[in-house]
């Protein structure tokens, strides 16, 4: 039996998930289009994303997709829910592979829209070369990933002339245990390290940093639902990282890095009033 769920906006939804279909399915195949949905604010989406989302014939979306953009979809489109979060997962990677071939096997136009960027940590990588080994058509819509979106509005550049040299993208979530990662790289100074997913082990990841040589006072800015009505942005240093995580929750990213002194936190949450100085020392640095 074919399981109907409804979106968060109403519509219906149809998910198919019998592996015998893709063998009775339609010589004439559809496309599929790995579509980054940007960091959530509508407005962050690119014309080219929204001109595929409404050619759609089925969305397979990522929970983290605001309802602003699926409502760009067409009336006629199939929107189907497979929201990844930590400890729980709608459908199992190897499964929505096989969903958006199956679809486009179909002669379906299927937008795979994920949040953020396809191609960061957004494992479109697998999703393109499942369509790549089924013969099945796959292009790929570049987004706004979360990163950029956080640093941008919070006045926060992730490179820097005088602070940031670089910038670095990691996860802090790893299949088992503590992330692993090239502490020494990462605790060099004058750079920014962004790091996904890494509420839950925002201790281990201080502490490896101090242990690896990166300074205590470094300035770390924590973002919260990047870019959305509810996003909340906490000002700390590396070694009060710990302390000023404890408790929260939601799509965060641990900004880490010189130049997060430029941060503009007027209005936003700050943590136990640390922020504030090392800010002003920076700046006047």
């Amino acid at each position: 039996m074919t399981p109907i769920r409804t979106a968060p906006n109403g519509k219906r939804k149809l998910v198919l998930l019998d592996r015998q279909k893709v063998a009775a399915a339609t010589p004439t195949a559809g496309v599929v289009w790995l579509v980054g949905a940007g960091p959530g604010d509508p407005e962050l989406l690119t014309l080219k994303a929204a001109r595929v989302i409404a050619a759609a014939d089925v969305i397979v979306h990522d929970g983290l997709v605001s309802a602003g953009i699926l409502d760009m979809a067409p009336a006629r489109a199939r929107l189907i829910n497979v929201a990844k979060r930590k400890s729980r997962h709608t459908l199992p990677q190897d499964d929505i592979n096989h969903l958006i071939v199956s679809l486009a096997l179909q002669g379906l136009t299927v937008v795979r829209l994920k949040g953020g960027d396809p191609f960061i940590f957004g494992r479109g990588g697998e999703e393109l070369t499942a369509c790549r080994e089924a013969g099945v058509d796959c292009q790929v819509v570049p987004g706004v990933t979360a990163a950029l979106a956080a640093g941008a509005l919070a006045g926060a550049p992730l490179t820097h002339r005088s602070l940031a040299q670089s910038v670095t993208f990691v996860t802090g979530h790893a299949a088992h245990g503590e992330p692993d990662l090239d502490w020494p790289a990462l605790a060099r100074g004058n750079q920014t390290v962004v790091i996904y997913m890494g509420l839950s082990t925002a201790g281990v990841i201080a502490d490896r940093l101090l242990a690896a040589g990166r300074e205590a006072a470094t300035p770390v800015l924590v973002v919260i639902n990047a870019s959305r009505p509810d996003e909340q942005r906490l000002a700390t240093s590396l070694s009060g990282l710990a302390a000023a995580v404890e408790g929260l929750a939601g799509p965060a990213l641990l900004m880490i890095g010189e130049a997060m002194a430029l941060a503009n936190i007027e209005g936003q949450a700050v943590i136990g009033g640390v922020a504030g100085a090392i800010l002003s020392e920076r700046v006047s640095a």
